[in-house]
């Protein structure tokens, strides 16, 4: 008889070996999905945070209270460690609701639909009222001039792009008129500016957002307003008909110091290695408008939702699991970087951080920020995700929260649901409980948990030799 070659037998073991992970991880993935759908608790959690508390701006009572209701759920999990983690954050109000017009020369005035955008200054006590010139973008200032521009309302009406597949490289193509666009247009002279709302939908709801000043002295700064899409195609059109319309707005916002606030922070320590952290989160904070049920409360009761999957299921982790729940992405990212800074302060080694923040729909996958050795790995674990309708993992864009977390080692991933509704809601008074679908909800839970399951399994000590990571 026929002697089997030593590295044959090595060969077939092995084989058999990678068969037997291979089922283990299909039957502990398949359990995590199981108790998402059966046993779920993230949409509860969420019916709380968006009907019983509601829109968590940075700074406000309402996120004090998102603060102190989060703690307690993780508390009630029994999870090895609970804390809040202090930080300081921007504090905006919004004040009395705003109130815009339209007045063409003998015609009567059309009221329209806009939004203070987060950080900027009021209006004067009367409101403001001015001639309007409108440009499709912030390059277009230079067009224009200041002899065109000044004293009057700079009018940014660039649409997001309707033939882009992924809504986010859209929403990246024109969000800059709403971030800078004031500070921009002060440059040339304007007393205010109106921004499109970074939206597909044609609708009525207007969109707010982050901007800011940059280093523009107080005295020099302008109010910035965003209007529905449905009153920027409305006023463009008035505009091709009659450039002599005025425009009348009044805000009543208002910036005060920086106040105290805090990251919610829980963990399972790892079993094996707990020294090593595997970090999965969400944003906390949310505007004002809606409840924030997108953006971002479908985030934080995923990642709230990945611990207690792992305890539900019998899961206990090699490496220690950090859900945090970060204050203020939404005007600051405040949050995220004071985490980073206490992380490295204490040393601490994160190999893995997984952030949710593109709305509760379904799930479609991940987008990674790693090398090209750890990708690869990650791409291999690709089958066991597509019994569940889970085929992206691309290149590229993790989280902004957990950003600053980024080194030469550390993996960052960001999950990816489907995202074509995900501006109809974004920032606007839509962003609501009722938005939100609840089996697509925990359907991203159990994608998060499974992907956190198989990095904490097998980790990336295998490519520490990779010549791409400084040593």
């Amino acid at each position: 008889m026929k002697k089997i070659p030593f590295f044959l037998i090595l060969l077939l073991a092995l084989n058999a070996g990678a068969q037997s992970n291979s089922e283990a991880d299909s039957l502990n993935i398949r359990k995590l999905y199981d108790v998402a759908l059966l046993q779920g608790q993230g949409y509860a959690w969420l019916d709380h945070l968006s009907n019983k508390i509601g829109g968590r701006l940075s700074g406000s009572v309402n996120a004090q209270r998102a603060v102190d209701y989060t703690k307690a759920e993780l508390e009630k999990l029994g999870l090895d460690r609970v804390w809040l983690q202090p930080v300081m954050v921007p504090k905006w109000t919004r004040g009395n609701p705003e109130y815009a017009y339209i007045q063409s020369p003998g015609s009567p005035s059309n009221t329209v639909n806009i939004l203070a955008l987060g950080g900027s200054v009021a209006t004067p006590d009367t409101g403001l009222r001015a001639k309007v010139i409108e440009v499709q973008g912030i390059e277009d200032l230079a067009r224009y001039g200041k002899e065109q521009i000044e004293g009057k309302i700079v009018f940014y009406n660039r649409p997001m792009r309707a033939d882009l597949i992924h809504t986010f490289e859209a929403y990246g193509g024109c969000v800059d008129q709403r971030y800078s666009g004031a500070a921009e247009a002060a440059k040339y002279g304007a007393v205010g500016v109106i921004v499109r709302s970074l939206s597909h939908k044609i609708d009525d709801y207007p969109h707010t957002g982050s901007m800011s000043y940059g280093d523009l002295p107080n005295s020099k700064r302008i109010p910035a307003a965003a209007i529905s899409t449905k009153d920027a195609e409305y006023l463009s059109s008035l505009l091709k008909l009659n450039k002599d319309l005025d425009f009348y707005y009044k805000m009543n916002c208002r910036n005060f110091e920086d106040v105290e606030s805090y990251n919610v922070i829980g963990e399972i320590k790892g079993s094996e290695r707990p020294d090593e952290y595997i970090v999965v989160g969400g944003h906390l904070d949310s505007w004002d408008v809606g409840d924030g049920a997108h953006d971002d409360g479908a985030g934080v009761v995923q990642s709230m939702e990945v611990l207690r999957l792992f305890k539900e299921a019998g899961v206990r982790p090699k490496r220690t699991i950090r859900v945090v729940l970060f204050m203020n992405e939404e005007n600051g990212l405040r949050g995220g970087n004071k985490y980073a800074e206490v992380a490295k302060q204490n040393g601490e080694n994160h190999i893995f951080a997984l952030e949710s923040d593109s709305g509760g729909f379904t799930p479609r996958g991940f987008s990674f920020d790693a090398r090209d050795s750890q990708f690869e790995k990650i791409e291999s674990w690709k089958p066991l995700f597509e019994p569940y309708l889970i085929h992206y993992f691309a290149r590229g864009g993790s989280g902004a929260d957990i950003g600053p977390l980024r080194n030469e080692s550390t993996v960052l991933a960001g999950l990816r649901p489907d995202s074509q509704r995900y501006f109809d809601h974004h920032h606007a008074a839509t962003d609501t409980f009722e938005s939100v679908n609840k089996r697509e909800l925990e359907l991203g839970a159990a994608t998060m948990a499974s992907l956190v399951y198989l990095v904490d399994k097998y980790g990336f000590d295998d490519i520490k030799n990779d010549p791409e990571i400084p040593k």
